[in-house]
C-alpha cells in the first residue's frame, strides 16, 4: 500500500487538539480536570463552544482512521501476529498509564488512555470476528446519502442512550474497560466505517464533489455549534444533541479526510516527525500539560492568551519528549 500521507497529518493535527482540549477545561466553568486554575478572572465561560464541537467529532474520526488499518495489517500479519502485535503497541500504554495512575489518585483510572484500552478492544473483537467471517472484497462510493444515513443511525441510537445515560457520565464496562455510553455508539461505528471504508477502498474512491460537500455541511454544523447561545436556537440542538453531533462527526470527518487528501498527501519532512511522535505525544501529554498548567499557575494573564500559550508549549514538549524516549532501545516497538 501507497504510505497515507494525508491521513499521517490528520492523526497529527487531532493529537495537537486533544492537547488543546484539555488545555481548555480549566477555564470553563464546571469541567472536570486535575488542575484548576487560582485566578477566577481567568475563566471563560464561552470556551464551551470550542469543547463541545471537539468532543462532537475528534476521537470519532481517531476510531475511524485506526479502524481503516485494522484490516490491511491482520491480512498481512495474520491472527497470532495481529493479537500479539496490537497487545504490545497498545496493551503495554494502558496497563503502564493506568498502573500509574491509579497509584496516583488511590483509586482505579486510565485517565484519556481509555481511547488506547477501546481500540484494543474493537481490535481483539475485529481478530475475533475474522475467525469466522470472511473479508468482504468489493468496491463502491461513498455517497452523501450514505453519510447520512451513517450519521443517522448513530445519532437516533445516541439520542436514545443519552436518556438513561447523558453525556460525561464515565462507567467501567466488564470492571475494567472505561466508558462513556452516551459517545460509544458513535465510536464503535465509526471504528466499523474505517474498516469498511478500507474495504471498499471509500477514501480513495470518494469523489471531490462529495468530499467537498461533505466538508460544507460539516463546517455548517460547526458554525451552528459554535453560536449556540440561550436562544431558541441552543435549546433545540441541546434537545436533539446527539443526533446533531452524530451529523457534524460523520460529514466533517469525511470532509475533513477529503480535504487532507485532495491538499495534504505528500511526504513532509517535518510533517513525518511529527507522525512518529503523535500516538506517543498523545499518551505522554497529560503529564506534561499538568506540569506547564501548575508552573504557569502564578502568572496572571488574559484567560484566551494563557490557554494557547500553555497549549502551545505542551504540544511541542510532548512531540519533544517522544522523540527523546523513543530513542531508548525497544521502545519504538511500543510507542
Amino acid at each position: 500500500m501507497k504510505r497515507l500521507y494525508y491521513l499521517d497529518y490528520l492523526k497529527v493535527v487531532l493529537t495537537v487538539l486533544v492537547v488543546f482540549h484539555h488545555a481548555a477545561l480549566p477555564y470553563s466553568p464546571g469541567s472536570e480536570w486535575a488542575y484548576a486554575t487560582s485566578h477566577q478572572e481567568e475563566m471563560m465561560p464561552w470556551i464551551w463552544h470550542f469543547l463541545s464541537t471537539n468532543a462532537a467529532f475528534f476521537m470519532g474520526l481517531f476510531f475511524l482512521i485506526a479502524g481503516y488499518f485494522v484490516p490491511r495489517s491482520f491480512d498481512r500479519q495474520g491472527t497470532a501476529t495481529f493479537v500479539r502485535k496490537k497487545l504490545m503497541r497498545l496493551g503495554i500504554p494502558v496497563v503502564v498509564i493506568t498502573t500509574l495512575l491509579t497509584l496516583l489518585t488511590g483509586q482505579l483510572e486510565v485517565g484519556h488512555l481509555w481511547y488506547v484500552e477501546g481500540l484494543l478492544l474493537f481490535c481483539l473483537v475485529y481478530a475475533l470476528v475474522r475467525q469466522f467471517v470472511e473479508p468482504i472484497q468489493a468496491q463502491c462510493r461513498l455517497t452523501l446519502f450514505g453519510m447520512l444515513v451513517l450519521a443517522l443511525v448513530m445519532g437516533i441510537g445516541g439520542h436514545l442512550i443519552r436518556q438513561v445515560s447523558p453525556q460525561d457520565n464515565w462507567v467501567w464496562l466488564l470492571g475494567f474497560v472505561k466508558i462513556e455510553p452516551a459517545h460509544y455508539l458513535q465510536y464503535v461505528m465509526m471504528f466499523v466505517s474505517g474498516v469498511l471504508a478500507y474495504r471498499f477502498r471509500w477514501l480513495h474512491e470518494m469523489k471531490n464533489t462529495t468530499g467537498c460537500l461533505a466538508l460544507f455541511i460539516g463546517v455548517a454544523f460547526v458554525v451552528g455549534n459554535l453560536l449556540r447561545n440561550d436562544g431558541a436556537w441552543n435549546a433545540f440542538v441541546y434537545q436533539w444533541f446527539g443526533i446533531y453531533e452524530s451529523l457534524l462527526c460523520v460529514f466533517f470527518s469525511f470532509g475533513l479526510i477529503w480535504l487532507f487528501r485532495e491538499f495534504a498527501n505528500r511526504s513532509n519532512r517535518f510533517m513525518n516527525w511529527c507522525a512518529q511522535q503523535a500516538y506517543g505525544a498523545y499518551i505522554v501529554h497529560l503529564f506534561i500539560l499538568l506540569f506547564v498548567q501548575n508552573a504557569t499557575d502564578e502568572m496572571v494573564l488574559p484567560g484566551i492568551v494563557k490557554f494557547f500559550l500553555i497549549a502551545i508549549v505542551a504540544s511541542i514538549l510532548s512531540f519533544l519528549f517522544t522523540w527523546l524516549i523513543r530513542m531508548i532501545p525497544g521502545v519504538r516497538r511500543v510507542i
